[in-house]
């Protein structure tokens, strides 16, 4: 699965690489591109409200067997900062995004080992959860973590991942532990336990994983009880500093894919918690 729902991040991505102010059309048009070349190879794309609406309505033109997911997260930040805390988006209706062809909807938490961030997560995450289950919409949850007081980033994944766990989604979206710079058994172990705690299916995301390691990430992690990936930057973050991002986007973005999806196939150990097609 295939994610475009950055927002500020994807604007500070350009700004990075081609310098200068970037106008809100800059977003739109890249990832109109990348929807309109990647959604018939993924099973499923994510979206955003702000800057992918017309990329999501893409998609179901030319890719309809393609599961649209809708972030239905709003972000709390300074411009230019990382997410600060997330909540459920107010002004995303799962009613009219059910109408609108998406098949599930997505919820990122930024995870803090303190108790009161905690709380207040599980409680956020269990009225995403209600509010997909009342549309019959797939509900993903997502946990990004942030260490402090010298707590471990692996255990706190694996404590974002138990706590959440109570909320029932129907898909978890997690880390790729160590950031995939550690050695094949480390992430093994890690991800093994990740699939016990885990009473739904899981997939790994790809940010802060060096895009030449990710490949590799995903089969561990598939090999291990994941059940695949619903990742943005390792595939198509490079092509940001391509003059012609869309020709980029065709070469290597659809190489990347591809090869993951093959990784998929032979990795995933099909079992009673194996993700259900979003289709």
């Amino acid at each position: 699965m295939v994610a475009i729902d950055q927002r500020e991040s994807l604007r500070g991505m350009f700004a990075e690489a081609r310098g200068g102010t970037i106008p809100d059309d800059t977003l739109v048009r890249f990832k109109e591109a990348v929807a309109a070349t990647l959604a018939p190879l993924a099973s499923a794309m994510l979206f955003d409200r702000i800057f992918a609406r017309p990329a999501f309505e893409l998609a179901g033109r030319v890719a309809p067997a393609c599961g649209r997911i809708m972030a239905a997260d709003a972000l709390i930040q300074v411009a230019g900062q990382p997410v600060e805390s997330t909540d459920v988006d107010e002004a995303v209706s799962a009613e009219a995004e059910r109408k609108a062809g998406a098949v599930a909807l997505k919820l990122l938490l930024i995870w803090r080992p303190d108790d009161a961030s905690r709380l207040r997560n599980l409680d956020v995450a269990r009225r995403f959860m209600e509010m997909s289950r009342r549309t019959g919409l797939i509900g993903i949850v997502e946990a990004v973590v942030r260490p402090t007081d010298g707590a471990s980033r692996e255990s706190l994944i694996l404590d974002a991942a138990r706590e959440l766990a109570a909320a029932k989604p129907d898909l978890y979206k997690c880390e790729v532990p160590f950031q995939g710079r550690e050695s094949d058994a480390a992430m093994a172990e890690v991800c093994g336990q990740i699939s016990a705690i885990s009473p739904c299916p899981w997939v790994v995301l790809s940010q802060g994983v060096p895009a030449e390691k990710f490949a590799n990430a995903v089969a561990i992690a598939c090999r291990n009880g994941a059940s695949g990936f619903l990742a943005g930057r390792a595939i198509w973050a490079d092509t940001i500093r391509q003059s012609d991002y869309a020709a980029a986007i065709r070469t290597d973005s659809v190489a990347r894919l591809n090869e993951l999806v093959a990784i998929v196939d032979r990795s995933v150990r099909p079992g009673p918690k194996s993700a259900a097609n979003p289709r």
